[in-house]
């Protein structure tokens, strides 16, 4: 078929063409560069003194590509006729030269600047992210780690050198996009920005990014430039399991006389999920323009958000519940969690829930007669249908958090500049759950009622919508769940589904002054203001039957308030964030040095206001200030090779929850969490080949962290939470990365990374636990302060060594393939507060080591074939298949689960809660380019 479809191109490729490819530095050829004629894929690569020769091309204008490893990719338009050969010499600028203006607004690192770094172009993105979250196209980076957790469209995370994102600055055209009181991103609402994205950059460890916001584990620079992007629009269709469907539309103009680009795309989402009603339901939007006024000015704006409604998987579970065999297959689990007469199901089904790999807990099924409204505010209030007639989901995500940016380059003369950019970035949207108390099953289909509590069966349990419903629906005065009974009222609902929501507004201004003193030193000053303000509620979302609900926590109505559908309900409090940061950084580059340092100072205040309270006060915190040191240096010991290192000193501010409690009290001296952090590293390029390498040690000290603890109890999500304080942590590594261009068909990459991160020391925390009413609302907290037993425990939540390798192959004319192989061990779970606690003395504290799960491999697939030239319009087919081999293997793992454990031993395979990797899957699709 693949014989058939390349005839055309051979019946009418006429023209030949040829050249040389050099380094513009020295006029010296560049062996194994690729050169490419854009849609078709038509290429060659250079020989050993930069001679390239591609034959039978088509007859018309192309544009000719040529990229190598090192160099910034060089492209030229020619015109082939009828027998034509045509000469077209290249000359190529290695990375560090040519950083657009939003490059360097964004803090982009290039080849002299000692930091290590990984780029990924749009090419490798469209190659191989396959519609899945942004983080997951940089797993082939050293020392990265990303995880789709329980399959939910969005609900990807990564990890940098052991550290979450909450420690990773994400940036999108330089404007920070961590949240600004818990530092979490959360990838659904950047849905579209994969499709628009000209390049991302990862830069591990403190970075060379110089915002006053200090990002210990790494920073993601993502550039959607319409100036980068070629004239043209694409239509792409995907498919893929899970009844996946996409639609992409995209246009850009290229630059319009030299002056105006634009770009823009329109994205349509849908699909089931591969994880059961991991549904999605997405839109998704992208517009960018810019214009060179003159030569002293430039602007750009930038717009993009992501509407979307997605179905979750949050809940972890015992691998028993989910593949007994893989279970018994682990050293350690304790077999007699398995079987009949076991405590974990793994197969069949129950209440049209099937058990097995593919587990929700999320959802459950209700009967289709059931006409109740659903209510939620995404910027405007909806009272809808649920999403399916014959299912519930009790975890859904729904949120749009629309971003636009405005920016300005200015050129005051040959030795002075001024970049800003002034954003704003809103959100609103939330989460579901459940309130007041629900009726809930066993793995068996036991319901807890007046003498059962349905955690006395077999797990994991399930809810029971119908239940519920005929509860709120019916006539009794007394109802009963797990072993409790409850009056009620006619109409009156005993549980009911919320939202609980979060509505934003962030408007924000950075701006760097950049001054040339001669062509060797250079200064740059900044400030990083921002300010934002964020609604925190929850809401009346689906009264399941009934025609009201009673809610108790709010202090103003002690004897409870009736609440109907949209109405808020458990809190409902305003917080607003207020940062400012100023900066300042010297930059050398002569010969074969190059090196930078800068200073940073950020002072950030919160306050909080609890309209449930009588007195509605507003507590407003004093301002914590923090400053950061940091500088690197690098020389180039000959063309090939360079050495460099960057030390750093930086402080970070605690999060809000480490500042004002939930309770509204305000902590009396909370300490800022500092990083102490050093790295050596080299860099070898040939042209053919590429190696870097790089050693780092990061000191994480009086870290500052939030431990929610399921609390099962009440309401579905309600959590017990515990804030420590003076944790401390090693971080140690090595990372290598390498490329080589063995053949013009050949192309293999490998990575390496071998970590060592431990905790150092004990920590102390407060253990608030959530205090409920008969109905199972939250009506207080208890606070108990204990020591936790972490010293010589391994970080988790992240595998300590990883290896990535990489073959690409162009066997024939626009067929590319990539088999991607990595590996991961040393994968430590998470350590989990139950049993770490203590008081006073230590001497029968819980030292153990936490539980490691079995190290992995998995391999994924990509394919892409370019169709023949039609009426100047390319076709492209893609496919990918990830999980290929379907493997088995632990991703994300707790340590010693407080509900999903079992048996003695507490730090083991059964004590463990996990997510599976997601099963083998593809996606596909058709790409037209015109």
């Amino acid at each position: 078929m693949i014989h058939f479809l390349l005839i055309p191109a051979f019946i009418f490729g006429q023209g030949n063409i040829s050249g040389r490819i050099t380094d513009s530095s020295n006029g010296q050829g560049l062996p194994g560069a690729n050169v490419v004629i854009d849609g078709t894929e038509l290429g060659a690569a250079a020989n050993s003194t930069g001679i390239y020769e591609i034959n039978n091309v088509p007859i018309g204008t192309h544009t000719v590509i040529v990229t190598v490893i090192g160099y910034s990719p060089l492209s030229k338009t020619i015109n082939v006729s009828s027998s034509s050969s045509i000469t077209v010499n290249f000359s190529l600028s290695s990375e560090s030269i040519e950083l657009t203006s939003l490059e360097v607004l964004a803090s982009r690192a290039d080849e002299r600047t000692p930091v290590s770094y990984s780029n990924i172009t749009k090419a490798e993105m469209e190659f191989r992210l396959g519609s899945q979250d942004i983080p997951m196209s940089l797993n082939t980076t050293p020392s990265v780690y990303a995880t789709q957790q329980g399959g939910g469209a969005g609900d990807a995370r990564i990890n940098i050198r052991g550290f979450n994102q909450r420690n990773i600055a994400v940036m999108i055209n330089g404007v920070p996009q961590n949240d600004m009181e818990n530092g979490w991103v959360y990838w659904s609402n950047w849905d579209g920005v994969g499709d628009a994205t000209s390049s991302i950059q990862v830069q591990r460890g403190l970075s060379a990014v110089n915002l006053a916001a200090p990002s210990v584990g790494g920073t993601m620079n993502i550039i959607t430039d319409p100036t980068a992007m070629s004239r043209g629009g694409k239509l792409k269709q995907e498919i893929g399991a899970g009844n996946f469907l996409k639609t992409t539309i995209n246009y850009n103009t290229g630059l319009i006389r030299d002056k105006m680009a634009f770009s823009g795309s329109i994205v349509r989402k849908t699909g089931d999920g591969v994880i059961d009603k991991t549904w999605t339901d997405a839109w998704a939007y992208y517009f960018g323009a810019s214009f060179q006024m003159n030569q002293s000015n430039r602007f750009e704006l930038y717009a993009v958000g992501a509407p979307q409604r997605h179905g979750q998987n949050l809940y972890k579970q015992n691998l028993g519940a989910y593949d007994s065999e893989f279970a018994k297959s682990i050293d350690g689990y304790d077999e007699t969690a398995l079987g009949t007469d076991g405590k974990f199901r793994d197969s069949g089904e129950i209440n049209g829930i099937s058990f097995g790999r593919n587990f929700n807990q999320n959802w459950a099924p209700v009967n289709s007669n059931y006409k109740g409204k659903q209510y939620y505010y995404m910027y405007g209030a909806k009272t809808v249908d649920r999403f399916n007639p014959n299912f519930i989901n009790e975890r859904e995500n729904f949120f749009h958090k629309p971003l636009v940016n405005l920016n300005h380059f200015l050129t005051i003369n040959d030795k002075l500049r001024l970049s800003s950019v002034l954003y704003w970035s809103g959100g609103s949207g939330g989460g579901t759950g459940t309130y007041g108390r629900i009726p809930t099953m066993d793995a068996d289909g036991n319901l807890g009622d007046d003498d059962y509590k349905f955690y006395y069966g077999r797990s994991p349990w399930v809810r029971d919508w119908n239940a519920l419903i005929t509860m709120n629906s019916g006539s009794d005065d007394t109802v009963y769940v797990d072993k409790n009974a409850f009056a009620r009222e006619q109409g009156q609902s005993v549980g009911i589904l919320r939202n609980s929501i979060n509505r934003q507004n962030t408007i924000g201004l950075i701006s760097k002054l950049n001054l040339d003193l001669n062509k060797a030193l250079k200064l740059q000053f900044g400030i990083d203001w921002r300010t934002a303000g964020i609604e925190h509620a929850r809401e009346v979302r689906d009264l399941m039957g009934g025609d009201y609900y009673i809610d108790y926590a709010d202090d103003n109505y002690p004897s409870g308030k009736k609440v109907t559908l949209g109405d808020i309900i458990a809190y409902h409090n305003d917080t607003t964030v207020d940062w400012l940061g100023v900066f300042g950084q010297a930059s050398y580059a002569s010969g074969p040095i190059s090196a930078y340092g800068m200073a940073g100072f950020s002072s950030i205040g919160y306050s909080y206001q609890d309209h449930f309270t009588v007195d509605n006060e507003k507590i407003i915190a004093d301002p914590i200030s923090a400053t950061q040191f940091k500088g690197g240096a690098m020389f180039d010991v000959n063309d090939n090779l360079s050495i460099f290192g960057n030390f750093g000193i930086v402080e970070k501010p605690p999060i809000m929850d480490n500042v004002i409690y939930y309770d509204g009290t305000v902590a009396s001296d909370p300490a800022n969490e500092k990083f102490q952090s050093f790295e050596a590293g080299a860099n070898f390029n040939s042209g053919i080949f590429g190696l870097k390498t790089s050693y780092y040690n990061t000191d994480w000290m009086d870290r500052n962290l939030t431990k929610a603890v399921t609390s099962g109890q009440g309401s579905s999500g309600d959590t017990d939470v515990i804030f420590l304080t003076g944790i401390d942590q090693n971080h140690s590594g090595i990372e290598i990365e390498g490329k080589a261009q063995i053949m013009s068909m050949l192309r293999l990459d490998v990575v390496a990374s071998i970590g060592n991160w431990k905790f150092v020391g004990d920590a102390s925390g407060n253990y608030q636990e959530d205090e409920f009413n008969e109905q199972g609302q939250v009506i207080g907290q208890t606070t108990t302060n204990y020591d936790y037993a972490l010293d010589g425990l391994y970080v988790g939540d992240m595998p300590q060594t990883g290896y990535v390798f990489g073959v690409t192959l162009t066997p024939i004319t626009g067929l590319r393939a990539q088999v991607l192989y990595k590996i991961y061990d040393k994968n430590y779970s998470d350590w989990g507060p139950s049993a770490r606690e203590y008081s006073g003395d230590d001497s029968e504290v819980d030292r153990e080591q936490v539980w490691e799960a079995p190290g992995y491999s998995k391999m994924d697939i990509h394919l892409s074939y370019d169709l023949p030239t039609i009426g100047g319009m390319n076709f492209q087919l893609f496919a990918h298949v990830f999980n290929a081999l379907d493997n088995i293997y632990v991703q994300d793992a707790v340590d010693h689960s407080r509900y999903n454990s079992y048996g003695d031993k507490i730090h083991a395979a059964h004590n463990a809660e996990v997510f599976l990797g997601i099963p083998r899957y593809f996606n596909a699709g058709l790409v037209l380019r015109f």
